[in-house]
Order: C-alpha cells, then sequence, then structure tokens
C-alpha cells in the first residue's frame, strides 16, 4: 500500500461507551491500520443546524478522555486528535492532558489542533468567533514553550505566563502537529508550523485544489522541519483505484470514516472490510 490508511472517531455513535471504543480501538490495531483519530465537540446546536455534523443527542465523548482509555487498551496504534478545537481550551490545561496522553500512550500522539467553525458552539464557549484564529496561533506557542522550554512563559493577548511548569513533559519531542481546516489561515498554519496537514471529507478533486492551495501558501516559506505530511478522510467510498489515485496527488496518509450515525456492528464491518491489508489484497487482485 503506498498510504497509511487511519481510522475517523472511535468515540460518537455506536462506537461511544466502554466496550464499542476499546472494541474498535483493538479491532483496527490487529488489523493494522497506523491510527485512531477522535473528533471533537464540547456541545452542538439544540436543534441541530447548518453546519453541525450530528444531532444535539448523538453522543460523542470526550477526545482527550477517549484518547486515555485507548491508550490503555492498545500498544502500538498511533492517537490523534482529529481535531481538538483549540481556542475553546485552557491552553495550559491542554498541553498537560495532551502531555499526559503521550506519556501514557509510551509517545504515540498526534496533536490535530484547528480553530474551529460550529459558531454556536464557541460562543457558548465564551470564544469570540472573529478572534478564534489568533487564539489558536497564540495556544499553539503557549503550549510549545511549556513542552519545550527550560523556562516555559508566554505574553500575548489571549494567554499570559510564567514562573510556572508542568510535568512530565510529552515524550515524543516534538509531538507531531496536524493542522487542520480548508481554508487560507488553515494552510498558512499548516506550512509554517505543522507537521502535518488534515482535510475532511474531501473528493479527489477537492484535494488535489487542497494540496495547490497549501503549496501556493508555502511560497517563500523557508520550512525548518520535513517536508509536510497530508492526511485526507475521503468523501467516497475505497477501493483499489481511488487508494491509488489519493496517493498519486501526494496523500500520506487516509483517515476513513464510516457512515454516519453507524452502529457498533456497522461500524465493525465497515473496519474489517476496509483493513490496509484487505486493500492491498484487493489491489493485487486477490480478493
Amino acid at each position: 500500500m503506498p498510504l497509511h490508511i487511519g481510522l475517523y472517531a472511535p468515540n460518537m455513535h455506536g462506537t461511544a461507551d466502554l466496550h464499542g471504543t476499546r472494541r474498535i480501538a483493538t479491532l483496527a490495531e490487529d488489523l493494522g491500520y497506523d491510527s485512531l483519530w477522535v473528533a471533537d465537540h464540547v456541545v452542538v446546536p439544540a436543534p441541530r443546524v447548518e453546519p453541525s455534523p450530528i444531532e444535539p443527542d448523538e453522543p460523542l465523548l470526550d477526545p482527550l478522555v477517549t484518547l486515555a482509555y485507548i491508550a490503555a487498551v492498545t500498544s502500538r496504534i498511533r492517537l490523534a486528535t482529529g481535531c481538538v478545537v483549540v481556542p475553546q481550551r485552557n491552553p495550559l490545561v491542554l498541553a498537560k492532558q495532551l502531555a499526559s496522553v503521550d506519556v501514557l500512550s509510551g509517545g504515540r500522539l498526534h496533536f490535530g489542533a484547528v480553530a474551529g467553525y460550529l459558531v454556536p458552539e464557541l460562543r457558548t464557549l465564551g470564544v469570540d468567533v472573529a478572534s478564534r484564529g489568533r487564539r489558536l496561533d497564540e495556544s499553539l506557542r503557549a503550549i510549545f514553550s511549556l513542552w519545550y522550554d527550560r523556562k516555559p512563559s508566554f505574553h500575548g493577548e489571549f494567554v499570559d505566563f510564567e514562573g510556572v511548569d508542568a510535568h512530565p513533559r510529552p515524550i515524543q519531542r516534538p509531538v507531531p502537529l496536524v493542522i487542520g481546516g480548508h481554508s487560507a489561515p488553515a494552510h498558512r498554519r499548516a506550512v509554517t508550523d505543522g507537521d502535518e496537514w488534515y482535510g475532511f471529507m474531501l473528493g479527489l478533486r477537492a484535494t488535489a485544489e487542497q494540496l495547490r492551495l497549501l503549496r501556493g501558501a508555502a511560497d517563500g516559506i523557508v520550512r525548518d522541519k520535513p517536508p509536510l505530511k497530508i492526511s485526507v478522510t475521503p468523501a467516497r467510498r475505497l477501493d483499489p483505484d481511488v487508494v491509488r489515485s489519493f496517493a498519486e496527488l501526494g496523500v500520506d496518509r487516509l483517515v476513513i470514516a464510516a457512515p454516519a450515525g453507524a452502529g457498533l456492528a456497522e461500524f465493525e464491518e465497515f473496519v474489517v472490510n476496509n483493513a490496509p491489508e484487505r486493500l492491498e489484497a484487493l489491489a493485487r487482485g486477490q480478493v
């Protein structure tokens, strides 16, 4: 297989309970998926309004709590926030939670971060929508200071601290930073600060356009990191030709999502049918 296969949202729909989360996480690891990506919404509007992705009574477990639980029942699979809405959280509390997940998982965390798009949620949690991008940028710098600086400190518009510290630090140095989002600011963050960019529910043409925009955002930027990796949750059913086409575009990982509202049995069937080894066998004509 020319790219990795990850799995989205073992913390919602029919998997959002003790048995479901454990079953899907351990099954995905056994079947060779390279990563698990957890969804994030603290609250959603009731009644549902666009662009809310779920009904207000649909279960969705907290992403950091879920990753801590998955870390305890798995040993190899990578664990990613896909993506956490950073402006809705105190960055120092978030830094502690993420570092704890990295430690308890043995260094398997991918920190996926977004500014957020669901206006009722942002406003309910006290976030000024117009400033959410600046909040995200400051929060990331504050988190990294707490993780990597000998004497952490940060002084900004939204975050201000010094004379404090927090341990344990993450095992990984650095923790891979995944920037999510399809906007120009998200592209700018990805090419300047990110190790990886994550696009959600994209087809081949939309992915190609996003990659074109990322290349444009990178013009004139001198990165002090390896080349930006690309992960995408595809908006279409997988088959060998689709997988091959995404790889040819330059995608490094497909983070596949089960059908919306899937119960545990349907989710489990989806995980089995799209397992990396099975997709490889389909590509070779052996299934």
